[in-house]
């Protein structure tokens, strides 16, 4: 991963929390254990002073989990019209500053779709009509390479094996897994995914999605603002999430899990060349 050295950064706080917290619980036998479970505290993201949401986050992303909002939902287009991501626990907000203001707030707040999914996600109206303008590079994947990764992407989620009820989302190149998050939503995880790659200068083109959640519309306009082709996940897909998958020519593989997978759409781009072995069907006496 090379990041240009000129590249601009807005100023930014490191504010993020520690992702997971002790406590005891008592299992099935009446005994006490210590185990850890995931943070959950609200965060409000303001822009120039205007309140536009609240996310819920174990808050070990903040400030990429805002921009990678922002970019998402296309509020804003560029990094260097970001001056500053301040984070505040204390206040339970980031703050966004901006260079010179973002021209048509109230046009683009006007409208939101509230989603399904972990802790809920939002889709304005914006996000939608400008995707189509969104030309998604075509990229050839190895049936190896699905398998090498799905490999991979076990030994990632530290926090849900620590503490369970998140969900992990990951930016992948050929078998390599450049960058991996974890939140209690997979709307954040995204999210922040794509905050890192704004800061980090890193396209979206020869990269793979992986995600521990299903894949529904609202994933699906995530990744292909980031410029990613490729959709891969161990959960299943929204009928919506297929169609807009179709239209938008983003290439989703799902219910990947060991050997197994489905091609919901780009199965063209496919390259078959580690078939598992096939079993002889049982025989019933």
């Amino acid at each position: 991963m090379s990041r240009t050295q000129d590249k601009y950064r807005p100023e930014i706080t490191h504010a993020g929390l520690s992702p997971t917290h002790p406590v005891q619980a008592v299992d099935e036998f009446n005994n006490r254990r210590d185990v850890e479970i995931p943070g959950e505290s609200p965060l409000t993201l303001y822009v120039d002073g205007r309140e536009i949401v609240t996310l819920m986050t174990i808050g070990a992303h903040p400030e990429a989990l805002a921009l990678g909002y922002l970019r998402n939902q296309r509020f804003v287009d560029r990094l260097d019209q970001i001056k500053s991501v301040n984070v505040d626990h204390r206040t339970e907000a980031v703050n966004v500053t901006t260079r010179g203001g973002i021209e048509g707030w109230d046009e683009k707040l006007k409208k939101r779709t509230v989603t399904t999914g972990c802790g809920q996600g939002t889709v304005f109206s914006c996000t939608l009509d400008s995707l189509y303008t969104v030309r998604l590079p075509e990229i050839a994947i190895r049936q190896s390479v699905i398998y090498q990764l799905l490999e991979k992407v076990s030994g990632c989620n530290a926090i849900y094996k620590r503490a369970g009820a998140v969900h992990g989302c990951g930016l992948c190149e050929d078998s390599e897994i450049i960058l991996y998050t974890e939140d209690v939503g997979r709307h954040n995880a995204a999210d922040a995914i794509s905050g890192y790659m704004w800061l980090d200068d890193i396209h979206g083109d020869k990269k793979i999605f992986y995600t521990t959640g299903r894949l529904t519309s609202e994933i699906v306009m995530k990744t292909a603002t980031m410029g990613i082709a490729v959709l891969l996940s161990r959960s299943g897909v929204t009928h919506m999430g297929l169609e807009l998958a179709q239209e938008l020519g983003v290439t989703m593989i799902a219910r990947a899990k060991g050997r197994h997978f489905l091609v919901y759409h780009g199965a063209d781009n496919i390259i078959f060349d580690a078939p598992p072995e096939k079993h002889a069907p049982k025989t019933i006496r």
